[in-house]
């Protein structure tokens, strides 16, 4: 601090410019460990942020099992980001924005859909009376919408039917008749019914999960009533799950796959192990005229027998993994003609496990040209069926003849009993199923369409541990199929079997059953 030249003489005067001085260094040294500290907490800030992108870079992008499960997968990611959202707002605690608008933030900011109930709230000055003594008039205004969220709220139906009679004779009352309902005399409506339908099996909660949720609003519903609203439904909605796997079976071109579905057998106390089997349809890809849907069946056992059941009546090409049961199939005494095409993805993973703790360079060599194989296809998904056989015959004919060479010759360089023998017999064993592809542009190179729907089945598996009997299994495969069917077709589940149950209730005639299917009905 610079002093004036004219000092003051008096003694008392120099000191209390002094101690001025001295208040102002000690002010100027505050702020400058307050500077120190803003700058330790932003690097330690920065170095936090640095750690978390690459554990985020890791996660999305580093080498995953190809048995990692999905779900554990998008948690990390969940879970890192929310961590570095914390950061920023802790910098921003610290050392906010300079400019009004620079706190705005990008995330999330979506178009609000269009459907979506709007509440409107005007924010007006205290007053519009101008210093002049006029009143302001409005010139224009800024308009934001935020998404607001209103936790589950129950309400309560309240249906009156007057009587009336005719106070001029005794010709009877008249009353309006009660309206049908799913649960004739109880308490929940449709709506009430699908909710529950759609939590359990689409959101994977648990009846008695869902049981907690609604005792924290005060209303007690105990979970074997909200079993049996879900067992009248799954027995109403029977038909339309037998009407969506006819309509699957006209196809000429299906996935098939199974997994398990572990059901309580009570005579022992333990769990039994059955299956869900998935018969779906995805055109997709080659712009088929046929919307995609999967409808799941529940068999107690794995038996190729089960496929054949499911398969009465279906004529055409059945794309399917390399179990064995499926060869059942092909048998003209049990089905109409059908030809199995298999699955790259089973034939890659077969190599890829060989090189994920172990050096396998023949196993290596055969996943780089199975690679160069899914690069191409990835060309020509989308296209016409044509044009996908026209450009797999020009580009994909030379290079499976030159993997079929490298296949044929790397078996004679290894043990057939040894780990990498076995994946290669496994390759030879399926060869002409994995390259029907290259005869039919609606053949898809691998089953992951159908896999991908089976990943529900196995995320409600692994909530809710098992099914409690078979009958509750079946219910499972068949509620199941409607929900993830509107789901390939991009439509709101609780709404569809809202509509569906309504029109059921109301007498939907069996004939015209096919008009409650997900992508033919309309509410």
């Amino acid at each position: 601090m610079s002093f004036p030249a004219d000092l003051p003489d008096n003694i008392d005067a120099l000191k209390a410019l002094l101690v001025a001085a001295d208040a102002q260094i000690s002010a100027q040294n505050q702020t400058l460990a307050e500077r120190d500290g803003i700058i330790e907490r932003k690097e330690d800030r920065i170095n936090r942020l640095k750690k978390l992108l690459a554990d985020f870079k890791r996660a999305l992008y580093g080498a995953k099992s190809e048995k990692g499960d999905p779900d554990q997968y998008h948690l990390a990611l969940e879970d890192i980001e929310t961590a570095m959202a914390v950061v920023h707002a802790e910098d921003e605690a610290i050392d906010p924005p300079k400019t009004a608008g620079a706190t705005k933030s990008s995330k999330g900011r979506g178009v609000l859909p269009k459907h979506l109930p709007r509440v409107e709230e005007v924010i007006a000055p205290d007053s519009t009376t101008c210093g002049c003594g006029t009143e302001r008039h409005v010139i224009g205004e800024d308009v934001s919408e935020r998404l607001d969220i209103v936790p589950a709220q129950f309400r309560v139906i309240v249906t009156r039917r007057p009587k009336y009679a005719c106070r001029s004779c005794e010709a009877g009352i008249v009353q309006a008749p009660a309206k049908p309902h799913l649960i004739e005399g109880g308490m929940p409506t449709e709506d009430t019914i699908a909710s529950v339908i759609v939590s359990k099996y689409a959101d994977h909660l648990p009846l008695y999960r869902q049981s907690q949720i609604y005792a924290r609003q005060g209303v007690e519903i105990d979970r074997s009533t909200l079993a049996f609203w879900v067992g009248k439904a799954a027995h109403e909605l029977k038909p339309v799950h037998d009407a969506l796997l006819t309509h699957l079976k006209a196809s000429s071109k299906l996935f098939m796959d199974e997994t398990p579905a572990p059901v309580l057998d009570p005579r022992r106390g333990k769990t039994k192990k059955g299956y869900f089997w998935a018969l779906a349809r995805d055109d997709r890809s080659w712009d088929g005229p046929e919307p995609p849907g999967v409808a799941f069946t529940y068999t107690p056992g794995r038996s190729g027998r089960h496929a054949v059941d499911i398969l009465q009546t279906f004529e055409g090409i059945l794309q399917v993994d390399g179990y064995a049961g499926y060869n059942r199939v092909l048998d003209p005494k049990d089905n109409g003609p059908i030809q199995l095409a298999y699955c790259w993805a089973h034939a890659r993973r077969k190599l890829y496990e060989l090189t994920h703790h172990n050096v396998a360079p023949i196993a290596e060599q055969g996943i780089k040209q199975i690679a160069a194989l899914y690069r191409i296809e990835g060309h020509v998904r989308g296209q016409s069926a044509d044009e996908r056989l026209a450009m797999r015959q020009q580009k994909f004919v030379p290079k499976i003849t030159v993997f079929k060479t490298w296949l044929d010759h790397a078996r004679t360089q290894v043990s057939a009993k040894s780990p990498t023998g076995e994946a290669l017999k496994y390759i030879t064993k399926y060869w002409g199923g994995l390259i029907l592809f290259l005869d039919d542009g609606r053949i898809e190179m691998d089953n992951n369409a159908v896999e991908r729907t089976i990943r529900p089945i196995a995320l409600q598996r692994k909530n809710a541990l098992f099914a409690g009997h078979d009958a509750g299994a079946q219910n499972w495969a068949m509620l199941a199929s409607l929900v993830e069917t509107c789901k390939l077709n991009q439509i709101e589940p609780h709404n569809y079997l809202t509509g569906v149950l309504t029109a059921i209730v109301n007498g939907h005639k069996q004939k015209d059953i096919k008009q409650l299917l997900p992508w033919n009905f309309e509410r």
